[in-house]
């Protein structure tokens, strides 16, 4: 178990990501998903009320209803559920009555008395800091939030909102959400692990698998054939230097008996401040690699040798 910046959440420390769910994984997949994941530990979930829009049909928050409806019928004791606001069509932004009408809906969608972990999904600037912060505050006093978390905000942003919450006497954030995996090191290592390190926020981060290029099914640019809809994301990494990555977790993965996925899973786990990296299953048997990379401990030389074969990777190829 890790625990979640200076929170009170501990939890499993791999986070099950929900942005599948009513996209590439239908409900009854996203339940088998769901219970494979609790049957197998797991007890964090990841979403965000906007997942998932961008599916024809879909209009947002589908995501968050197949989770409220999974935890309406299943009951599993101990689980955290986080979510996020600024991005769904009907709820877009971080102005203050905007948040609170998110967060509302986001609470019925679930079926939950309080949000375990609340994140502002983008930084909005149209908005003042302060009215978020303030939004943010409000939700905590009212029972409707129980921590707040910022996700792909900027250091400096995140220092502001920090310096803000302790002007208005709210409480901080507990958390930060960034892209952040072995082939996209270098902004989050440089500037957010530092203002995590100095006020005790625990990194959730997102892509902790690189749309999929970290579990070793794309080593090819080419996406011709693949039927995910993550694979142009993933065949991007594969260059010579994305290559000799997953070279490296493959060599460091056999011996330890475990995949690919898994051992990139545990090299973001010992990355400073990192609770709990997010990574979804479009299926069953996808979970157990996830799982695995919650517990699996890798060497001091093994973390060193994929730091340094990662090292001049550019952090947006």
């Amino acid at each position: 178990m890790t625990r979640i910046g200076n929170s009170d959440l501990t939890v499993f420390p791999l986070s099950l990501g929900g942005n599948v769910f009513g996209w590439t994984a239908d409900r009854d997949a996203s339940f088998a998903v769901l219970d494979a994941f609790v049957d197998g530990g797991g007890d964090f979930i990841d979403t965000a009320d906007s997942y998932s829009a961008w599916v024809p049909g879909n209009s947002g928050g589908e995501s968050e209803t197949i989770i409220g409806e999974w935890l309406a019928s299943r009951k599993p004791d101990g689980m955290v559920v986080a979510t996020k606001v600024s991005q769904h069509p009907d709820f877009t932004g971080l102005a203050g009555p905007n948040v609170r009408a998110a967060a509302e809906a986001s609470l019925q969608r679930l079926g939950v008395d309080a949000l375990d972990l609340y994140y502002a999904h983008f930084d909005d600037a149209d908005t003042p800091l302060e009215e978020t912060v303030e939004a943010f505050g409000r939700l905590v006093a009212d029972g409707l939030v129980r921590n707040i978390a910022v996700s792909n905000y900027s250091a400096e942003r995140i220092r502001e909102w920090i310096d803000i919450s302790d002007r208005l006497g709210v409480p901080r954030p507990v958390a930060v959400q960034p892209h952040y995996n072995l082939v996209h090191r270098n902004d989050v290592e440089e500037t957010i692990i530092p203002v995590a390190e100095e006020f005790g926020l625990g990194l959730v981060p997102y892509y902790s698998l690189a749309s999929g290029f970290l579990t070793g099914k794309y080593r090819s640019t080419d996406a011709a054939g693949q039927s995910s809809p993550r694979a142009g994301g993933a065949a991007k990494y594969a260059t010579e230097a994305g290559l000799r990555i997953i070279d490296a977790l493959e060599e460091i993965g056999h011996a330890h008996g475990a995949s690919i996925a898994a051992t990139s899973l545990a090299w973001l786990r010992a990355q400073p401040t990192v609770a709990a990296p997010i990574a979804s299953a479009r299926t069953v048997e996808q979970v157990p690699d996830l799982l695995d990379g919650g517990r699996l401990e890798l060497t001091d030389d093994e973390i060193a040798t994929l730091n340094r074969v990662s090292e001049w990777t550019p952090s947006a190829s």
